[in-house]
Parts: C-alpha cells; sequence; structure tokens
C-alpha cells in the first residue's frame, strides 16, 4: 500500500522539481568518537533512504575535527555497523580532515577580510562574555585587532607557537544577536592530540560548525538533514558558506531525532557504566549502540522497519521501546526455527513408559513457513519439563500439570499426574505421570479434549545452557530524566539481566553465534559469541509478545473449532 511522502521527501521533491538536472546528495557525518546507537540508525536509515528513493547517493564522511576524543577502533566499527543494516557506502569513504588545508585557507580569508579574530581570552572568559537570551554579549577586547596581526597570529598557532587554550579564533558576527550560536563563535582551537589520520602535522582543528557547512559544499551535498537541535545552528551554517562565497549552498533540514523509552544514548553518560564493569562493554546487549543490538539478536531488518514506522517529523516525543521490539518480534516470527527448551526445569517420569527406550518424534520448524518442514526431537521416559507447569493446589483456571490432571506434551503424547515429590524444605522436585501410548503427536483417537499443553526436552538428551535474560538497562521511562542525571546509575534497572541454566533439545548443540531461534512459549534467543563448545551462551533477544495464557486460549478455540 502506498504511503503519504513525509515532510522531508515534500521538500525534496520540490527541490529537485526545480532543478532536474540536479541529483540528490545526502550525507551520513558521525563523529568517530564512539559507537553508533539506536538513533543513528534512524538518521542512516534517512540519508541513505532517501538517497535510495530519489536515485541519489549518500557520502559517509567522518567528522574527525576531535582527535582527542577519535580513534580508528570507532571509524571500522561505524563501518561495520552501517554495512550491517545493509547500505553500501558509495566511492569512498570521506572525512572532514580531507579538507583541513581547505578550511585553514577560508579561515586565513576571513581574518584577512576582517570577519574573524584571533581571541586571547580563556575559554571561561569566552563563555561569560556570551551574554544570555535576554541580556547582550561582551565584544572581546581582541576582537579589533588589526588584520595583520590576526593573520600573523594565525599562522603561528598553526604552526605549534601556542599552547592549547591560549587563543582561539572567533568569527565576528554580532554580540548582540539574539541567537546566541551567532555571538561570534570559535572556528579553530588548539590542540595537540594525536589525530588518527593527520597524525601530527595539524595542532589546530576546526570546530563543528566552522567544517560542516564547507565539507558538505565540497563533496556537493544539496541537503543536509540533520536533528532538530542543529536548527539553531542554520543560520551559522549559511553564514560560513556564504563567507567562504559558496553560490549553490546546500539547504540544512532539521527532523527530530529518536528518543526511545527507557533508552539513553549519551555516550558521556554511558561510559562510566563500562568503566565501572556494570557492563561488559559498548556491545553489552542492553545497551543502546547497535554493536549491542547486533549481540542481542537484533536483525537489520527489524531496526530498518522500526525506522520506517517511527517515520520522520518535526516534532520531538518519545517512541515507546515496545514499538522496536514488536518491530523484531514481526521479524523474527517469520523466519526464527522454533526450538524446544525449558528454562527452569523439573524433572518429570513417565511411569509406564518402557524404561532404557526412548523415540524421536516430528517437531514443527516454523508455523508461519510451510517450507521449514519438521525436524526430529528425541524423547523418553524421563524428561525436563518447566516448574511453573506444575502445581500441586492449582487455582481453577490453571490448566497445566496438577494431580490427577491430563495434559497434553507438545508434539509427543498426553499425560496425566499420578504424583509428585518433595525435598525436605517443600519444594517440588519431581513429578510423576502415566503416559497414552495411542495419543502419539498431541492428538486422542477418541477425540477428547486436554486444555494445557505443556513443553519438554527429553532429560537424557537435554544439553545445558547459560540463558542470558535481558531487560531494560535503565528503570525509568523517561530519557530526559535519565539524560539529565548527574550520575546515570541511580536510574539502573537492577533486574536488567538474570542468567540462568536451561535444558535444550540436542538439534541447538550446532546453534551459531547470532543466528535467531524461538524457544516456544520463552522468546527469541541466538547463541552469544561467548560460547565455547563446551558452554553454550544465548541472549534472549526479546521475549514473546503474547503470555501463555493466551497461547492457549487461541489452542483450545483452534482445537474446539
Amino acid at each position: 500500500m502506498a504511503t503519504s511522502p513525509n515532510f522531508l521527501e515534500s521538500l525534496i521533491e520540490a527541490d529537485l522539481a526545480q532543478s532536474p538536472d540536479r541529483a540528490l546528495q545526502t550525507r551520513f557525518p558521525p563523529e568517530p568518537n564512539g559507537y553508533l546507537h539506536i538513533g543513528h540508525a534512524k538518521a542512516i536509515c534517512l540519508n541513505f533512504g532517501l538517497a535510495e528513493r530519489f536515485g541519489g547517493s549518500c557520502n559517509l564522511r567522518f567528522d574527525d575535527t576531535n582527535p582527542s576524543k577519535e580513534n580508528v577502533e570507532y571509524v571500522e566499527g561505524i563501518q561495520r555497523d552501517i554495512e550491517w543494516l545493509g547500505f553500501q557506502v558509495e566511492g569512498h569513504t570521506f572525512y572532514a580532515s580531507d579538507y583541513f588545508d581547505k578550511l585553514f585557507s577560508w579561515c586565513l580569508g576571513l581574518l584577512q577580510k576582517g570577519a574573524a579574530y584571533v581571541d586571547e581570552q580563556s575559554l571561561e572568559e569566552i563563555r561569560a562574555g556570551r551574554g544570555s537570551l535576554g541580556k547582550p554579549g561582551l565584544e572581546s577586547p581582541f576582537r579589533e585587532r588589526p588584520v595583520e596581526e590576526n593573520v600573523a597570529l594565525f599562522k603561528r598557532m598553526r604552526d605549534g607557537d601556542f599552547e592549547p587554550g591560549h587563543c582561539v579564533v572567533r568569527a565576528k558576527i554580532d554580540m548582540a544577536a539574539k541567537n546566541l550560536l551567532m555571538r561570534d563563535p570559535v572556528l579553530y582551537r588548539i590542540s595537540n592530540a594525536h589525530h588518527h589520520r593527520t597524525g601530527d602535522r595539524w595542532c589546530i582543528y576546526p570546530t563543528y560548525d566552522w567544517a560542516h557547512g564547507q565539507s558538505d559544499a565540497i563533496e556537493g551535498v544539496t541537503h543536509s538533514i540533520c536533528t532538530l537541535e542543529f536548527e539553531n545552528h542554520r543560520p551559522l551554517y549559511e553564514w560560513c558558506l556564504e563567507q567562504v562565497g559558496v553560490t549553490d549552498p546546500p539547504k540544512q533540514i532539521e527532523f527530530a531525532r529518536l528518543n526511545l523509552s527507557y533508552t539513553m544514548v549519551s555516550k558521556r553518560k554511558l561510559l562510566p557504566l563500562i568503566e565501572g564493569g556494570i557492563v561488559s562493554g559498548w556491545d553489552d546487549p542492553r545497551m543502546p549502540t547497535l554493536a549491542g543490538m547486533r549481540r542481542r539478536g537484533y536483525t537489520p531488518e527489524a531496526i530498518r522497519a522500526f525506522a520506517a514506522e517511527v517515520g520522520v517529523s518535526r516534532v520531538n516525543g518519545v517512541v515507546d521501546m515496545v514499538v522496536l521490539e514488536n518491530a523484531l518480534r514481526d521479524d523474527l516470527n517469520q523466519r526464527a526455527p522454533r526450538r524446544l527448551g525449558v528454562v527452569r526445569p523439573l524433572k518429570l517420569v513417565i511411569e509406564n513408559y518402557p524404561e532404557g527406550e526412548s523415540e524421536e518424534l516430528d517437531a514443527v520448524n516454523n508455523p508461519q513457513d510451510e517450507a521449514a518442514g519438521t525436524r526430529k526431537v528425541p524423547f523418553g521416559r524421563e524428561l525436563w519439563i518447566e516448574a511453573d507447569d506444575f502445581q500441586s493446589e492449582a487455582p481453577r483456571k490453571f490448566h497445566r500439570l496438577t494431580p490427577g490432571r491430563e495434559v497434553r506434551l507438545r508434539y509427543a503424547y498426553y499425560v496425566t499426574c499420578t504424583g509428585f515429590e518433595c525435598d525436605d524444605d517443600g519444594h517440588v522436585t519431581e513429578v510423576r505421570c502415566s503416559y497414552d501410548p495411542e495419543t502419539r503427536g498431541g492428538d486422542s483417537a477418541d477425540g477428547r479434549k486436554v486444555k494445557g499443553t505443556i513443553h519438554w526436552v527429553s532429560a537424557n538428551h537435554a544439553i545445558d545452557a547459560e540463558l542470558r535474560l535481558y531487560d531494560h538497562l535503565f528503570a525509568s521511562a523517561d530519557p530526559a530524566a535519565i539524560a539529565a542525571a548527574d550520575d546515570v546509575k541511580q536510574h539502573l534497572n537492577p533486574d536488567s539481566l538474570e542468567v540462568v541454566c536451561a535444558k535444550l533439545e540436542p538439534s541447538l548443540a550446532s546453534a551459531a553465534v547470532g543466528e535467531p531461534f524461538q524457544l516456544e512459549r520463552q522468546g527469541y534467543f541466538c547463541a552469544d559469541d561467548d560460547s565455547t563448545p563446551e558452554r553454550l551462551v544465548l541472549n534472549r533477544s526479546v521475549a514473546l509478545r503474547s503470555s501463555w495464557a493466551k497461547i492457549e486460549e487461541r489452542e483450545k478455540a483452534s482445537q474446539g473449532s
């Protein structure tokens, strides 16, 4: 079904109609100072997706203007994430550092025509002199320096004659401007940090506002699409392009960033969680990074579907985490094979099943995909079932196993509970049943019905696995509250990870890292790269949408029809 274009698509379509010979050129400009997160995924899908829709192209350009916080690890991680999402970077990867010579030359031109100056105030003095929304800023005592002196000082900055913080280059615009960003913003600052691409050639680096628009212009970007927090930067973006003589400038358009409930994406706030060992790293499956989500079992298809569903707008809001989880469920429901597993095992003994014997039963691989066929699962006298599937004294609406009740073992037989055993503390340690051999496959020849179906694993064939059951990393649903906290640890969910030992059907012994499957009734899982031949580790990607009670109700309805 065709969908109406969003506001960005409408604007671009109108612009291209006015310039039919001009191709759309977008860009995705991440800073290589951390790992991409779910918010970046929306921007990636948007920029690459628009280019694809309108027959244009999208550049990947690293905004590598702050070398003290950047390294090659982040560059490679960002490239890997973009490719994982399914987007191909056309041509070669771009870097703001590719343009350092040109940016220096352009800034030199500003100084020569009196549109910029070298300021020797401290950063604290500059901030204090900027004023406020209701109070104009104070002009720097160095604002009217002679052009020749400014040019000489800028060249000395480049040559390393000054220590970091000694001086900066500022644009000369308007210290009374209503937009505080136009009050003589900093264009260049000194940093002696080693750059991962240019080495130690430069000791001065352009700010984002000086490098970004010019980089767009150099690359022929037609539409510079960014989030709403850059709306106030647009006048400065346009001023910089005008000052260097760009006659056909890119058009900056802003959209609302992605805010997801229970999620905070600030790298500065997340880093202490890594350094403090609260999470295992940037790829911890609880982290909002694409690396963490990939390890948890999220698929690129699900993330792209999520980005399409939330769409783009000019209004900030918070998207419920359920929308993202549903996108993953919808994707995995179609493709993930089903497997049997017991998370909290309780022994079940079928007393009238022949001792020492076993058989193989047919189990459906995926009810959503008939072509997936069936597999064989072993069955015997002793089984593992979920502890929650038995109650010695059950309430009226409990339809699973309890003394005297008959239930169905999934894909297997009808069994009737004949008794149970407890330890000294009264905890049930074993359930005893009898089975009806005439109900093989889970159906009764005489037409009798049962209300409950439970899952199981053959005790003699089961493999052991460590299951990591994840929940939200943060307990607060409000991303703004988390981001505003001085210490985000106060918002952590103490139950974000539960580790349990499970019993699984033997086919999962060969589970490949990252390959999704559904443990029936439990959720979707994938093998973690912590797995070894001796120890299988599974991450729960997402729990099932419906409770087992609802599944039982649907099953009961289908049997009665």
